[in-house]
């Protein structure tokens, strides 16, 4: 009877300690101080892209993983890669197909603390395909302020991105690295 009243007592007490911990702070990205990005490979060379019209909406605190949450909408057409041409063509049927898939969307769906920060794992839909993608990123809240950045990597196969000649990977690697710097403001 001991025993089961202290199992008890451990169960309230882990209960209250994590409803104490409270709600994650719910934010947006301040998107003239954010940056989304992603770095490819074309004919062995990196390049990179920004996508200058994006949103997020962030739930975060670092002791209240389990209800936090990324929900992030890109405007694919926002892409800019500092070269014109390229930009048409990723924009062209054969990679982005904006006409069909004029966005993509992240939303997290569980946080685990790290040595280095934390990871998120979330469904990205992309060029009208959903799969899972795992971010890695850090927290920072000072002075008033928080701001998140992170990286993922994805492979742009899994999600259509490359048709006709953009199937191969001989002038533009399966490989894309993403980098985002989020400066959070609160949310209202």
């Amino acid at each position: 009877m001991m025993r089961r009243a202290y199992g008890s007592v451990a169960i309230f007490a882990a209960a209250a300690a994590a409803s104490a911990a409270g709600p994650a702070t719910s934010y947006m990205a301040d998107p003239a101080a954010s940056r989304l990005e992603f770095t490819g490979v074309q004919e062995g060379a990196e390049f990179k892209g920004t996508f200058r019209k994006f949103t997020a909406a962030v739930d975060f605190a670092p002791d209240a993983l389990a209800s936090a949450r990324f929900d992030v909408q890109i405007d694919l057409n926002s892409l800019d890669t500092m070269d014109k041409d390229r930009d048409q063509t990723i924009r062209g049927p054969d990679l982005f197909d904006i006409a069909h898939y004029p966005t993509a969307h992240y939303v997290t769906r569980s946080f685990t603390k790290t040595a280095a920060g934390y990871t998120a794992v979330g469904a990205l839909t992309l060029h009208g395909v959903t799969k899972d993608v795992p971010i890695d990123f850090q927290f920072v809240s000072a002075a008033g302020k928080s701001k998140i950045e992170g990286t993922a990597k994805l492979k742009r196969l899994e999600f259509g991105v490359g048709q006709g000649d953009w199937k191969s990977t001989s002038e533009v690697k399966d490989e894309v690295k993403v980098a985002f710097s989020l400066v959070l403001k609160p949310a209202t």
